[in-house]
């Protein structure tokens, strides 16, 4: 009974890994609330008050309309939906673990498990949450229609997948710096408070200030939704490859700087935090 069971077959290993990953991302959803359904309403809730956040936002300056052919409230939710996935995801994944924390002492969990979990489960939340919304607006207000659903969900995912990527080098650098780490993690959600280009339309900007926005990952992801989404809007100035480059190379710049780190890091770093 105290004989830790060894995988020996490939599939066998790929199996432990899966199961690993979903026992620890329910352990991160759980720990949200006691309550996994309380914990879905509140963000559901969380989602639904950024829009309302927005919409009053939008009223008090007088924009009453969308600037697409489109509904306005539609509008809206393509940008607020990608906005939180990502930043939530970046934030999620730059706190995923620490070598000092208890769960990385157990033998069968692994950096890689951790990361995925916490990745996972707030690709779980955004999604129920998105898809409750979608379906109490389209019940109670108006019908949901989308151009290009498909396109619209391969947004959706690479929002998703570049906060993951975007995330993984706070991480690397959280050893170093912790502090320093938080502080660049909170300042690259708040720049993208405005940077991500949810709150207006990416063709009508002006080309002297697209170097503004055009670095930005999100930026790129929020309006080629917008064109899978609406039959009334071609985007002309982002392209989805660049997002998906982007997070190809802060990937991979994320793995070199967490595996350097591991070669140095010690559980003594976190003695003075």
């Amino acid at each position: 009974m105290f004989t830790q069971r060894r995988t020996t077959t490939i599939f066998g290993a790929a199996g432990t890994t899966l199961a690993l990953i979903h026992h620890q991302t329910v352990y991160n959803l759980r720990t949200e609330h006691r309550n996994a359904v309380v914990g879905l309403l509140l963000t559901i809730l969380q989602t639904a008050i950024f829009m309302g956040a927005f919409l009053l936002i939008y009223l008090v300056i007088g924009v009453r309309q969308s600037p697409i052919r489109a509904d306005f409230m539609m509008f809206i939710m393509s940008g607020i939906f990608l906005f939180m996935t990502h930043v939530q995801t970046v934030g999620a994944v730059s706190s995923s673990h620490s070598v000092s924390g208890q769960l990385v002492k157990h033998d069968p969990l692994n950096p890689a498990v951790l990361i995925a979990a916490s990745a996972l489960a707030v690709l779980y939340r955004q999604t129920i949450s998105c898809i409750a919304i979608l379906w109490l607006y389209h019940v109670l207000i108006a019908p949901v229609e989308m151009t290009r659903p498909v396109g619209a969900l391969a947004m959706y995912l690479l929002a998703w997948l570049s906060g993951v990527c975007v995330g993984l080098v706070f991480l690397g650098i959280r050893p170093w710096a912790p502090r320093g780490s938080k502080i660049l993690t909170t300042i690259y959600q708040r720049v993208n408070m405005f940077a991500s280009g949810k709150m207006f339309v990416a063709n009508i900007l002006p080309n002297f200030m697209l170097p503004w926005f055009t670095w930005n990952p999100l930026f790129h992801v929020i309006d080629q939704e917008r064109g899978y989404m609406f039959i009334n809007y071609s985007p002309q100035k982002t392209d989805p490859a660049y997002a998906l480059w982007f997070s190809c190379a802060a990937l991979m710049v994320g793995l070199l700087i967490n595996f350097s780190t591991r070669k140095y890091e010690s559980i003594s770093w976190s003695a003075t935090q």
